[in-house]
């Protein structure tokens, strides 16, 4: 059952939030609806009655597609992660003001309820389900409260994710006709009778549709325009968790559908990831705005767990599972102080900020560790997922992992260089008023922090929790 109120919670708190017209009450709804989300995925997550952590009903018995959710490993850290990451968003931008809160809040929620729905669905056709169900949401956040380009980007990322949507729905249609049973469940995919050929083609259909959503390199380009266009807390739900959903599905659907085409395509999926990786840190390095660096920053750090995914070893996907957590929380934290920045100066861009550390210590000193653990820095919480991934590389070929370890050097100097120009030097004209961070956006990345140093010094709570899906997908490649 508390599958199940995982997904009802927000979807009903979303609904009753779309009709109401006063700000002052639908922020603090939701707030309390996405708290006691959170409340429901820790009791998840410490559960060990299998009845509470699985739910199986009838949906669609006509296509043999069952309403099936389950709590596993996997499912466990991201549903942890979406569940964290609303409530954290909302505190950070609780003094951010949107005209018609309600709707605002409500497709907030939604969203969450169906990125939710990504990482509990147990069957193909429920999957594709929630995968809608949380861009769909997102769309209109983007379109409505965006930026002043909001149109035609948001037209680019609804093009780019319809395409890769009907891509995957081919895959998995033609899967179900190849299943023993004829059924969407996740268990009858895994043992699809496909040829070599049939295996080929769908195993791409299915990678382009992923490779967007993350994105990688080449299918990135919806990206940095989305971000810098979208109002800063639906980047945050987007860069935070959405972006996670490719890589799930990465873990959960490609590679043990589709074990063989995974080998076959490996070399060439790892070469696009680790270029992406430096293309994308090579372009961040010549940015001038705090919102495309971070951008561009979550497209290398994605490249780095798409390549891993592909080595075929166990080190790598444990890095991967602990990484897709550490690197929602992380990421947050420096789109809330590029919020900040934002919302008090007017401004983003590093040549028109400076010495703003000396107005605003406490957002300068937060924002820092941030920084730090987006760079992996030892005993923050990137560290460990990261040398996991380039240790899966390393064994995998050395060669590949010395110049994927190449974005690490890069990613130090773009970072270095933002805290630099902004919080560092003397006051500008634009900074010369300014003022520590309010309350709310210290509470959020406090909160953050708090993580950031916990999992960087003891992180063995996460790989408890994630140990149990780790191998589960190797063995099953060739």
């Amino acid at each position: 059952m508390i599958v199940l109120l995982l997904i009802l919670v927000p979807v009903a708190g979303g609904l009753i939030s779309l009709f109401i017209k006063n700000e002052n009450t639908a922020k603090p709804f939701a707030l309390v609806v996405s708290l006691i989300t959170l409340a429901i995925a820790l009791t998840g997550i410490y559960s060990s009655d299998a009845n509470q952590l699985f739910y199986n009903a009838a949906w669609m018995p006509d296509l043999n597609s069952r309403f099936s959710l389950g709590l596993d490993g996997l499912s466990k850290i991201l549903s942890l992660l979406t569940a964290i990451s609303l409530p954290v968003v909302i505190i950070s931008t609780y003094k951010n003001t949107y005209a018609s809160p309600g709707k605002f809040f409500g497709l907030m929620l939604l969203c969450q309820a169906g990125m939710l729905g990504v990482f509990l669905a147990m069957d193909a056709l429920l999957f594709y389900f929630f995968w809608e169900l949380a861009l769909i949401p997102a769309y209109f956040l983007c379109s409505i409260w965006g930026g002043e380009r909001r149109i035609q980007v948001t037209f680019k990322f609804f093009i780019y994710t319809f395409t890769g949507s009907l891509l995957m729905l081919v895959a998995i249609l033609f899967v179900f006709f190849k299943t023993p049973d004829h059924s969407f469940a996740l268990q009858s995919f895994y043992h699809a009778s496909l040829s070599g050929t049939q295996a080929q083609c769908m195993f791409w259909l299915f990678f382009i549709a992923l490779a967007i959503k993350m994105p990688v390199f080449p299918f990135h380009t919806w990206q940095p325009d989305t971000y810098e266009q979208a109002p800063t807390a639906v980047t945050m739900l987007l860069s935070g968790v959405m972006v996670k959903m490719g890589v799930f599905a990465v873990i959960r659907w490609l590679l043990p559908v589709f074990p063989q085409a995974a080998q076959n395509n490996s070399s060439i999926i790892i070469a696009i990831s680790v270029i992406g990786m430096l293309y994308a840190s090579l372009i961040a390095i010549r940015q001038d705005d705090i919102k495309r660096l971070i951008a561009y920053s979550s497209i290398a750090h994605i490249g780095l767990m798409c390549a891993a995914l592909f080595t075929n070893q166990q080190v790598a996907l444990q890095g991967v599972l602990i990484q897709m957590f550490n690197h929602g929380i992380n990421i947050i934290g420096l789109w809330i102080a590029a919020d900040a920045i934002e919302q008090q100066l007017g401004v983003r861009k590093f040549s028109e900020l400076g010495g703003l550390a000396q107005k605003a210590p406490a957002l300068a000193i937060l924002f820092v560790v941030m920084c730090l653990a987006n760079v992996a820095l030892p005993l923050t919480n990137a560290f460990a997922g990261e040398f996991l991934m380039f240790n899966g590389l390393f064994l995998y070929n050395p060669v590949v992992a010395g110049i994927a370890g190449i974005s690490i050097i890069l990613a130090a100097v773009y970072t270095l260089n933002m805290i630099q120009k902004i919080f560092y030097g003397n006051t500008v004209a634009v900074t010369e008023n300014a003022h520590d961070s309010g309350f709310n956006v210290n509470a959020a990345l406090v909160i953050l922090v708090i993580l950031v140093i916990v999992f960087g010094v003891y992180p063995q709570p996460i790989i408890n929790l994630t140990a149990s899906n780790a191998g589960i997908f190797i063995t099953k490649i060739p």
